[in-house]
């Protein structure tokens, strides 16, 4: 790159901001999802995701048992344009039942926005979601939702932040009451107010004030709210914790927002704070050590692949992010676990199931690679030889089922079936010794439901799904196995790749067989 275009290269990648929803089912993701695309000018009108039955559905969810069932079984990305940024949204599913998914999602991240409900604070998919978070070290920013319903206490909701996840926090603004009698929001940083004006929130109503006792604010609240809101932000004053961006860039604070997306209420003020605070582009660890965005060569990971996001073409999208340099469309770059060149030929970018095709994208940049059946997740991409990103996270699954194919004659769509959806992460498949069994295993019970959905409206498949026993699986390396040893209250199977994997109905089934087999390796996952 001359300077000049070294410069542009930097500008770009300073632009971009990828980040992450993280929440427990409910609290309002989707719908905060569809609100800062709104600000964004990426859509005119926000799905509606009040209930299975509404005719609008949420933008970000894209499959049609999404829909259906109003819930989020898939993580999706968006990208749009806002204030000189370039925005990549990641929205994660919620629902603990697909927490692989959302664990490999995170991993693109540059920093998180964790959403909470007021009403039910702290949930227990918040607290694993947030773990992950921080075992990466990355930035998290708060959303406390649902302001315009009864809910706790905010003080009880910043201590249960702090005591449950091991964060403190600096509210950034502070509600003017809560449920009926929210008012509107103030903004410590801007000293204004943000008026709450119930479902009609189109045009944001803000006015600057001098401070928190300003005359304007007691002329819009009733005289108790005016005093608490005083005697609050007195307190924070004195005995919160100062705001220090370096705690923030380290996950160690999480400046804290309150809202209500249904109603655009806090949305966009928290939008506004997110872009000045959240991180730039992050390096990303790999076998050669850190790989800086600034790097001018490209390289990437794919962190998700999604097979028929387009019904009617049935294609397959391997999801990558860009961890340095510039991408051009129908560029060269080696497949590292292949050793191959393969070219970028059909570039894509997203607004969920919507895409264009790119031409240019860099460093934390997500685009959408065509996908003939080449990728995997995990899989590294790079113009300079040999760079392997690390290993993304798996997990061994809970809840097995074995699969009865209900026409014979469908076997090879089956077979097709099984190949994309478990190269999707969804389900693991495994296959009894004698070869007569097949074998789902899943972390959650809906992951059972939306394969059995998929295979039948994607594939055209009808299959019957018979829970089994087991819940636990190790992958099984030795120079010999013998089979034998391994029939008490447990199985042993293969999986996709030929590899002996033990399933066990428990713990001490599990414990009984490491004890016979004192020369043998029982491992989580499956070994590279």
């Amino acid at each position: 790159m001359n300077q000049t275009s070294k410069e542009t290269f930097d500008q770009e990648v300073n632009k971009r901001r990828t980040f992450a929803i993280i929440s427990h089912p409910d609290a309002g993701k989707t719908t905060l999802t569809e609100k800062l695309l709104l600000f964004g000018g990426a859509i005119r009108l926000a799905g509606t995701v009040k209930g299975r039955k509404a005719s609008k559905h949420a933008t970000s969810d894209w499959m049609e048992i999404e829909k259906q069932r109003g819930i989020s079984v898939t993580s999706s990305v968006m990208q749009f344009e806002y204030e000189g940024h370039k925005v990549n949204i990641l929205d994660t599913p919620g629902h603990q039942d697909f927490s692989e998914d959302t664990y490999r999602t995170l991993t693109a991240a540059d920093s998180a926005v964790m959403l909470i409900d007021s009403a039910k604070g702290v949930e227990a998919q918040t607290m694993k979601l947030f773990e992950v978070c921080r075992k990466r070290g990355i930035p998290i920013f708060t959303f406390i939702n649902k302001m315009d319903r009864e809910g706790q206490n905010p003080f009880d909701l910043l201590e249960e932040i702090e005591n449950v996840l091991g964060i403190r926090s600096f509210p950034m603004n502070w509600p003017i009451g809560s449920g009926k009698q929210l008012c509107g929001v103030y903004d410590r940083h801007a000293t204004r107010v943000e008026l709450f004006q119930g479902d009609n929130h189109d045009e944001i109503k803000v006015q600057n004030v001098s401070g928190y006792d300003d005359e304007i604010i007691k002329n819009i609240t009733t005289d108790y709210l005016f005093e608490s809101l005083n005697e609050d932000l007195q307190l924070l004053d004195v005995a919160g914790d100062p705001f220090d961006y370096e705690k923030v860039k380290q996950g160690e604070l999480t400046p804290v927002f309150f809202g209500s997306a249904i109603n655009n209420f806090g949305v966009q003020t928290f939008l506004d704070n997110f872009l000045k605070l959240a991180p730039t582009p992050a390096p990303r660890e790999s076998n050669q050590g850190q790989i800086s965005p600034s790097d001018k060569n490209f390289s990437g990971f794919v962190f998700k692949i999604q097979a028929n996001m387009n019904p009617a073409h049935r294609d397959r999208i391997a999801f990558l992010r860009i961890c340095s340099g510039e991408f051009d469309r129908g560029m060269s770059v080696k497949h590292i676990r292949t050793g191959k060149n393969i070219k970028l030929a059909q570039p894509q970018q997203f607004m969920a199931q919507d895409r264009d095709i790119v031409e240019q994208a860099y460093a934390g940049d997500i685009i959408g690679l065509f996908d003939p059946g080449i990728f995997k997740i995990g899989d590294s991409l790079s113009v300079k030889a040999n760079i392997e990103f690390d290993e993304l996270p798996t997990f061994p699954p809970e809840l097995f089922a074995k699969v009865i194919v209900k026409n014979a004659l469908k076997n090879k769509q089956f077979q097709k079936g099984i190949e994309q959806l478990t190269d999707e992460g969804t389900v693991q498949y495994f296959q009894s010794i004698s070869g007569d069994e097949k074998i789902l295993g899943v972390v959650g019970q809906l992951q059972f439901e939306v394969f059995e959905y998929r295979m039948k409206v994607e594939y055209g498949v009808d299959i019957e799904l018979h829970r089994l026993s087991y819940q636990l699986s190790r992958w099984i390396q030795a120079d010999q196995i013998e089979p034998s040893k391994f029939r008490i209250n447990s199985q042993l199977v293969f999986d996709k790749k030929g590899n002996h994997v033990a399933l066990f109905e428990n713990e001490y089934a599990m414990r009984t067989s490491m004890e016979k087999n004192e020369n043998v390796q029982f491992l989580e996952n499956p070994p590279q």
